[in-house]
């Protein structure tokens, strides 16, 4: 089987040519990356620890990133604050039950002279399947995303008293 110089050819040139294949590919259809533009909204991606009793929430598109962190306070009421990676003009956000229904939304007020800390206290979630919407400016560009509020409440193995 060896001995035919056609096989061996074609075993030496298959992964070479699978491999140009693969890259053509995606460099013919992957989307480029390309800076936000004026006017146009981007979705924001809640990354993994939005889903876990961490106490923070990781939201991105891109470079653009921003860091939710709740603190429980007595009353039950809920400071929520947010740190973004590059200075905002503007932070909207509701609470809802579920998916469907259209909450009210507040404004967060600024924390700092720079923008890129904000604040707002809110009532506590009424389950940890309710949801909180964002609506973020920064430089003339409307950011947007959602993710369940099971972040809000900071848990961990050690904090559970038996």
């Amino acid at each position: 089987m060896f001995k035919n110089k056609h096989i061996i050819i074609a075993l030496l040139v298959a992964p070479i040519l699978s491999i140009l294949a693969y890259l053509g590919t995606d460099l013919a259809l992957s989307e480029k990356p390309h800076a936000a533009k004026e006017g146009q909204d981007y979705k924001l991606v809640s990354k993994s620890n939005c889903r876990y009793t961490s106490g923070l929430c990781d939201m991105e598109n891109g470079e653009f990133k921003v860091k939710f962190r709740s603190e429980n306070l007595a009353n039950n009421a809920l400071e929520l604050s947010l740190t973004a990676s590059f200075p905002l003009e503007g932070v909207k956000l509701s609470m809802v039950d579920s998916q469907d229904e259209m909450g009210t939304p507040v404004s967060m007020q600024s924390a700092d002279n720079t923008g890129k800390l904000w604040s707002i206290t809110l009532p506590a979630p009424s389950s940890p399947e309710s949801w909180l919407r964002v609506a973020i400016q920064s430089d003339g560009v409307l950011y947007y995303g959602d993710t369940q509020m099971a972040f809000v409440k900071y848990e961990t193995l050690l904090s559970d008293s038996n």
